[in-house]
């Protein structure tokens, strides 16, 4: 479980694209306290599990799955991904509550200069996704929690402060860039508790004999 607050940002160091998954080394400095092989790590919002731990580096395995369902497939070396460890018990929760699992992809239709932040336009190329997406609500974009400031079909709109400009890949989007999406988890599961109509399907509430009656 991560929060969307990116820690530090991390240079792709080594990409080995072989058949089946790909091997993603990243340098990094910040989240290696505390990180041992076989940790989560929240790579650009996608939930990782560390293969190999050096002093500067590490390193994970990325299946075809996740290379299909996510924008981890457009990185090359050079690049740089945001880092979270996963939030620990008791920890203040700083944004929303992130699983690491993408829903989707979408693509930055336009970044827009408005004085110190940028007006970022996302479209969501999954259809339907955007259904899990309520004005002033949370969204998790590249694994930063955002606030949604805009919303239409097949797209929304999120306000980038200069501070997440700074320490996020956010800062370096610009238009047709793929990102990863994740939609509040909450949202989720209330969509889908409501889609099966659990309400509907709950135990009558027992009768109880009228007094008298007994």
């Amino acid at each position: 479980m991560f929060t969307g607050i990116v820690e530090e940002l991390g240079e792709v160091v080594q990409l080995v694209r072989r058949e089946g998954a790909w091997r993603l080394g990243v340098g990094a400095q910040r989240v290696l306290e505390g990180t041992e092989v076989g940790s989560s790590l929240a790579v650009n919002g996608v939930c990782l599990t560390v293969v190999e731990r050096a002093e500067a580096r590490l390193a994970f395995d990325v299946g075809p799955e996740t290379l299909k369902a996510t924008a981890l497939a457009d990185l090359v070396a050079g690049a740089l991904v945001n880092l979270e460890r996963p939030v620990r018990l008791g920890a203040p929760l700083g944004g929303h509550l992130v699983l690491g699992h993408v829903d989707g992809i979408g693509r930055v239709a336009r970044a827009t200069p408005e004085r110190d932040t940028v007006r970022l336009r996302i479209e969501v190329t999954e259809p339907g996704l955007e259904r899990y997406l309520i004005h002033k609500g949370s969204v998790a974009v590249d694994g930063v929690s955002l606030t949604v400031a805009g919303l239409e079909a097949g797209a929304f709109e999120v306000m980038v402060i200069p501070h997440t400009l700074k320490v996020t890949t956010l800062g370096r989007r610009v238009a047709g860039d793929r990102v990863n999406l994740e939609m509040d988890v909450i949202g989720k599961y209330l969509f889908r508790f409501l889609q099966l109509g659990e309400a509907a399907d709950a135990p009558a509430v027992a009768q109880f004999p009228a007094r008298g009656d007994a």
